[in-house]
C-alpha cells in the first residue's frame, strides 16, 4: 500500500531498550477534499530514509499496515494498530539539467483525417 502528501513533520531517530531499537516517525498530509495527517513510522535501519526529505516536501510512502495484541495486568485484551513505512520518494519533477529545455510531452499517435467506417482493414488477424 502506498499513501501520497506532503511532509508535515519528521520527528527525531528515538532509541529504545537494550537491543537499541530505533524508531523514527513522519507526517505526511495528503491532499483531497479532507485532507489527513497520516504518521507513518520507519524502523531499525530504514529510519534513515528519512535523512534527505524535509518539512513541505511531496512524497509518496509504501507502507505496511501492522497490528498488535496485548493483554494488560487486569486480563483484558487490547488491539494496537500502526503504519509501518518501508520506503519513501520524492514526487517533484526532476529538472532538466542547466541550458536544456524542458522536453514537451509526444502524442502518441496523430489524429486520422480521412477515417471511413467502410474503409477494409487487410491486417489477417
Amino acid at each position: 500500500m502506498e499513501v501520497q502528501g506532503k511532509v508535515k513533520m519528521i520527528g527525531q531517530t528515538q532509541t529504545f531498550g537494550n537491543n537499541g531499537f530505533r524508531k523514527r516517525e513522519i507526517v505526511v498530509t495528503t491532499e483531497e477534499q479532507y485532507p489527513q495527517h497520516i504518521m507513518v513510522e520507519f524502523v531499525q535501519d530504514k529510519v534513515d530514509l528519512l535523512n534527505n526529505f524535509q518539512v513541505g516536501q511531496p512524497v509518496k510512502i509504501s507502507i505496511n499496515l501492522r497490528g498488535r495484541e496485548w493483554v494488560n495486568p487486569q486480563g483484558e485484551t487490547k488491539y494496537f494498530n500502526s503504519i509501518q513505512g518501508w520506503r519513501i520518494e520524492s514526487l517533484q519533477q526532476q529538472q532538466p539539467p542547466a541550458g536544456m529545455p524542458p522536453v514537451p510531452p509526444a502524442d502518441a499517435f496523430e489524429p486520422v483525417n480521412d477515417f471511413k467506417e467502410e474503409d477494409h482493414d487487410d491486417l489477417p488477424f
